[in-house]
């Protein structure tokens, strides 16, 4: 059997396509050459891989396993890559770790600072996303460490609970709430909210609404803290945001109120596929972060 690097790549782009001539653009190829390619794939293999329709392509069941082992095959050598090209500009290790926003404002950069200067040999590359994203990535193989709240479904994979994370109102002080000590969630979701770019959040928030039997009105989502904060600020709206995220939106015109709701509470937690068969430079990394906390690892289910 025979499958090399490039009929893998071919074969993950014309299934994100969902279509041979898409997946023949994408890759600068003849169309006739990449059909030609995936039925050679599926000569090879036995087995057929896609189903053709008028609208594109669909994957078999046997194509869903190829996508899977593609993904990490793929992953590993591009870590390979990257732990070589490394090498060669004198580091002797790099480490790949997704984070979201919460963990990225507050936690991480006083244990990545202790970590750092223990290993001089090390870099860490930091890729900021969503939960939800770092949780698909972390079971696909494409890295091997994230952290992420708990409102993700995290069963597929082992975590290490290593920090505590509020949600909180932010508001103009002259906003109705801007002088209350902390407010309910049902009190305010009937407010305009300016939204930061947190999907994982918003849908959170959105499923609470609709408990009450309301839908949260976005009048506008902004990418950074602080552009929401200028606009909450100004009376756009208010927001409810990470308590990690918010330190710099300690201005005189806002209010930053606790969000008093059980679930206003999250967790963030470190996860990998498997902690034991971690890279070595990330066994490191990892066991930093978890000494910032004595509770156990929480293995799949």
């Amino acid at each position: 059997m025979r499958l090399d690097l490039t009929d893998m790549r071919l074969f993950l782009t014309v299934v994100e396509h969902g279509s041979l001539t898409q997946g023949a653009q994408a890759m600068n190829l003849a169309l006739a050459s990449v059909s030609e390619r995936v039925s050679g794939m599926e000569s090879i293999l036995g087995v057929p891989l896609l189903e053709r329709t008028r609208r594109g392509v669909r994957t078999t069941a046997a194509g869903d396993a190829l996508i899977r082992h593609a993904r990490l095959i793929l992953g590993q050598v591009e870590q390979m890559r990257g732990e070589l090209r490394s090498y060669a500009k004198g580091v002797k290790g790099r480490i790949r770790l997704l984070s979201n926003t919460a963990a990225l404002a507050v936690f991480l950069p006083q244990q990545l600072r202790l970590f750092l200067a223990a290993y001089p040999d090390l870099s860490v590359d930091i890729d900021e996303r969503p939960s939800s994203e770092i949780v698909l990535a972390i079971a696909e193989g494409r890295a091997e460490l994230g952290i992420v709240a708990d409102i993700t479904d995290l069963t597929t994979l082992q975590t290490h609970l290593i920090a505590q994370d509020q949600l909180v109102v932010v508001a103009n002080r002259m906003h109705r709430i801007g002088g209350q000590q902390s407010a309910g969630f049902a009190d305010i979701a009937g407010e305009a909210f300016v939204g930061l770019s947190d999907a994982v959040l918003e849908t959170h928030l959105g499923e609470r609404a609709a408990r009450l039997g309301r839908q949260i009105n976005y009048r506008v989502h902004l990418r950074t803290v602080a552009d929401v904060g200028m606009l909450v600020e100004v009376g756009i709206g208010i927001a409810i945001l990470s308590e990690a995220s918010v330190a710099e939106l300690r201005q005189p015109g806002l209010a930053i109120l606790p969000l008093l709701e059980p679930w206003a509470s999250r967790r963030l937690h470190l996860c990998a596929r498997d902690f034991s068969v971690l890279t070595s430079h990330a066994k490191l990394l990892a066991q930093q972060l978890m000494e910032s906390s004595a509770l156990p690892v929480r293995g799949t289910s």
